[in-house]
């Protein structure tokens, strides 16, 4: 059975949503986060989310970055990983902690941790780039995008 594509059965509501999407990543740009951080921080939150689709586009995205292919590799296990500075270790912890809605409320320690770390707006901007990439996730995995070699 093929399941309806959300994207083209209601392609305003998509299109909003890129718009929304660029929109966050240029204020996130212009606030110093770069480029290839934010695709990864969304490749991140695709893992979690099990979305095939969108764990391939950020891997290319971030590639396309010039973010070196160990450095992508590991953000499945960012934790453990030297190649990721404390700044970024606190992004990905914060965007994951929007992600988990099941979990309850964002830790306190959490969000004071990415404050030490990055601005209110940016801030901000790391919850916003969590939420968008979820929307993004659930849509393709509900219309259940191919992803083929």
């Amino acid at each position: 059975m093929n399941r309806a594509s959300l994207s083209k059965s209601s392609p305003d509501a998509y299109n909003k949503l890129i718009e929304i999407s660029n929109h966050i990543d240029q204020q996130a740009v212009s606030l110093g986060m770069e480029e290839g951080f934010i695709h990864l921080l969304k490749l991140r939150i695709s893992q979690i989310n099990g979305c095939a689709f969108c764990v391939r586009l950020h891997t290319q995205d971030a590639q396309k970055c010039h973010v070196n292919i160990d450095k992508i590799a590991l953000v499945a296990v960012w934790e453990e990983a030297d190649y990721f500075s404390e700044k970024e270790k606190a992004a990905f912890l914060l965007a994951e902690s929007v992600n988990m809605v099941h979990s309850g409320h964002i830790p306190s320690d959490i969000y004071k941790k990415a404050a030490e770390y990055w601005n209110d707006e940016q801030l901000a901007l790391i919850e916003w780039i969590s939420i968008i990439i979820g929307s993004f996730n659930r849509i393709a995995i509900a219309s259940r995008y191919k992803v083929k070699p």
